[in-house]
C-alpha cells in the first residue's frame, strides 16, 4: 500500500483486511470483558456466601462470650469490633463500584440482572476521577486513606498478643499497599497507580469486589482464630527460642563477658525464673523492658565457650521451660584496626560520606582516627568523610591504645564523582510516548537511579523545544506558554526536554551537571 498507483480493486482488499483485524481484535476484546465479568461473578457470589459464614461465626462467638466469658469474652469483643470495622470498609468499596457505574453510565440489565461486561470497556473513568499527571486526585487520596485507615484499626484491634503475630503477618501481606514495580519497565510506582491506572472499567469493578471478598475473608480468619479454630495459625511462647546477644563476638582473656539473652524477636514477656551457666540470676535487676535479660560474667580463656541455661514462663497456668544455648569466642587482643565505608569501598566528592572504625575489643575513647575531611557524627565509632577537591584517593589512619603500647592502621579509599542525573517526566525517562495532558500536567524531576545514596534532587530549570521552538522554563513544571506550545503541536510532534538543571541539598563543592534529556512523542 506504500507505493504507486493503487487500483480500486486493491483498495477495496485493503479495506476489507484491516476491518477483518479490527474485527477479530473486538471479539477477542469482548472475550477479555466477559471473563472479567464471570469473575467478578464469581467473587460477588462468594462474598455473598462468606458474609452468611462470617454472621454464624460472630453468633456463636457472642453466645461462648456469655456463657464462658473467662474463655471468650475478650475474644467476643474483638470479634465485634473486627465486624464493625469490615463493614465499614466494605460498604465504602461499594461506594466506589457505585460511582464506577454512574461515571461510564452503566447499569444492570433488568432481565438478566448482570451488568454489561462486554460494554465496559472504558479505560479512562479511575484515571479521570483518581489520577492527574503523577499524582493523585483528592478522591483517589481519600481511596488510599481509608484503605491504610482500614489496616490501621484491624492491627489495633489484634494489639501486641503473641498469639495473633501469624494473623497480622497474613493480614500485612493481603493488604500490602507498598509500591509495585511494572514489569515492562521497571519502574517502582503507586500501588493504586499500579493496579487501576489504565484498566478497562469492568477490571476495575472485579478488582474492587475482589478486595472486598479480601475483607470476607479476613474476618473470617479472625473469627476461626478467635475460636481457637486453625484457620489462621495462632502462636504462642513454645514457637520462641532464646538467644544469646553477646556485646561483641570475640572478647579478651580475662574479661568479662558483656550481653543478652532474648525471646527471639523480643518477646515482651517476664520469666518467672531464669538459669545461667548453673546459677540463678535475680530477675528483678537482670530483665529489662523489652525481656531481654542482662548477662555479666568472667569470659575465661581464649576458645570456643559455650552458654547455656533455662527461662521459665508461665502459660496457661503451668511452667514452661526454654533452653538457652549459644556460644562466643576469646580471641586474642588485635593488632589491626577494622575500617570501612558503610555505603562502599568507595567515597564520593561532594558527599558527606558515613564511615564506622572501630578497633577490635577497644573502646572508642581509646581510638583516634585522622584523615582529611574527616569528623566524628556523635555516635562511637561513627565518623563523616567529606573528601577535599583535587585528590583521588584518601587515607584513613587509626590509632589504638591498649595496655600495653599504641596499634597503627591505614586504609586507602577511591575518591569518585556522583553520577550523572537523569530526567523524568511522569516516572518515565529517555525516549517515550505521553498524551498531552499527562505532559502539561507533570513535573519534570531528576533521578540518580540506583545511587547507593539516597539523594533528594531537585530541577530548578530546563529547556523546551517544540517543533524547533525552544523555552526556557524555570522550576520543574510547564509555565503557560509551554503548555501552550504542546497543546498546539500535532499529534506524533517531537518534545525535547533538555538542560536539566539539577540542585541536591547536603551536595557541596561539587557542580551538578544537567539531567540527561528527555524526548517525547505525543500520542494525542
Amino acid at each position: 500500500m506504500a507505493g504507486g498507483k493503487v487500483s480500486a480493486r486493491q483498495k477495496m482488499i485493503n479495506l476489507m483486511y484491516l476491518v477483518f483485524i479490527a474485527m477479530m481484535a473486538m471479539n477477542m476484546s469482548k472475550e477479555v470483558l466477559s471473563a472479567f465479568g464471570l469473575m467478578e461473578a464469581k467473587f460477588a457470589e462468594s462474598n455473598t456466601t462468606t458474609s452468611e459464614s462470617n454472621e454464624a461465626l460472630l453468633a456463636d462467638l457472642i453466645t461462648k462470650g456469655d456463657e464462658k466469658p473467662e474463655e471468650f469474652a475478650v475474644a467476643a469483643n474483638k470479634a465485634q469490633q473486627i465486624n464493625v470495622i469490615s463493614d465499614e470498609f466494605y460498604n465504602y468499596i461499594e461506594t466506589l463500584k457505585i460511582d464506577l457505574l454512574k461515571a461510564g453510565n452503566y447499569s444492570v440489565d433488568p432481565k438478566t440482572g448482570k451488568l454489561p461486561f462486554e460494554q465496559m470497556d472504558k479505560t479512562d473513568i479511575l484515571d479521570q476521577i483518581w489520577f492527574t499527571g503523577d499524582r493523585l486526585t483528592k478522591v483517589g487520596a481519600k481511596v488510599m486513606e481509608k484503605i491504610e485507615k482500614y489496616k490501621s484499626d484491624v492491627r489495633e484491634v489484634l494489639g501486641a498478643d503473641v498469639k495473633y503475630k501469624k494473623a497480622l503477618e497474613t493480614f500485612n501481606n493481603r493488604f500490602n499497599t507498598d509500591k509495585v514495580k511494572r514489569s515492562k519497565d521497571g519502574v517502582r510506582v503507586d500501588w493504586l497507580d499500579y493496579h487501576y491506572k489504565g484498566f478497562p472499567a469492568i477490571a476495575s469493578y472485579t478488582k474492587l469486589t475482589a478486595m472486598q471478598n479480601d475483607v470476607k475473608v479476613t474476618e473470617a480468619s479472625m473469627f476461626n482464630l478467635f475460636l481457637g479454630n486453625t484457620l489462621t495459625e495462632a502462636v504462642t511462647l513454645k514457637n520462641y527460642q532464646a538467644i544469646v546477644l553477646a556485646d561483641k563476638s570475640a572478647f579478651f582473656a580475662g574479661e568479662k563477658f558483656q550481653g543478652k539473652v532474648v525471646l527471639g524477636k523480643y518477646a515482651n514477656v517476664t520469666p518467672t525464673k531464669l538459669v545461667v551457666q548453673g546459677q540463678e540470676i535475680n530477675i528483678a535487676s537482670a530483665i529489662d523492658s523489652t525481656g531481654a535479660a542482662t548477662l555479666d560474667f568472667n569470659v575465661g580463656n581464649i576458645g570456643e565457650k559455650i552458654i547455656n541455661g533455662q527461662f521459665t514462663f508461665l502459660e496457661d497456668g503451668k511452667p514452661l521451660e526454654i533452653p538457652i544455648l549459644g556460644n562466643y569466642v576469646v580471641v586474642p587482643r588485635p593488632k589491626e584496626a577494622s575500617v570501612a565505608a558503610d555505603k562502599m569501598n568507595v567515597l564520593y566528592r561532594g558527599l558527606e560520606n558515613p564511615m564506622t572504625i572501630s578497633f577490635a575489643g577497644v573502646s572508642d575513647n581509646n581510638v583516634v582516627v585522622s584523615a582529611p575531611g574527616l569528623r566524628k557524627a556523635g555516635a562511637q565509632g561513627k565518623y563523616i568523610i567529606n573528601p577535599p577537591s583535587g585528590i583521588n584517593n584518601l587515607i584513613v589512619t587509626v590509632v589504638a591504645t591498649l595496655d600495653d603500647g599504641k596499634v597503627t592502621s591505614k586504609k586507602s579509599f577511591r575518591i569518585k564523582n556522583i553520577p550523572n542525573p537523569v530526567g523524568k517526566i511522569a516516572g518515565k525517562s529517555g525516549s517515550i510516548k505521553l498524551n498531552k495532558r499527562d505532559v502539561t500536567t507533570s513535573r519534570v524531576l531528576a533521578d540518580f537511579g540506583d545511587f547507593v545514596y539516597d539523594l533528594n534532587p531537585t530541577v530548578s530549570a530546563f529547556d523546551l523545544t517544540v517543533l524547533g521552538e525552544t523555552l526556557t522554563v524555570s522550576g520543574n513544571r510547564l509555565n503557560p506558554a509551554a503548555k501552550a506550545l504542546i497543546n498546539n503541536a500535532p499529534r506524533r510532534s517531537l518534545i525535547i526536554i533538555d538542560n536539566i538543571k539539577v540542585r541536591v541539598k547536603g551536595v557541596s563543592g561539587v557542580e551538578i551537571p544537567p539531567a540527561a534529556a528527555i524526548t517525547i512523542k505525543l500520542t494525542n
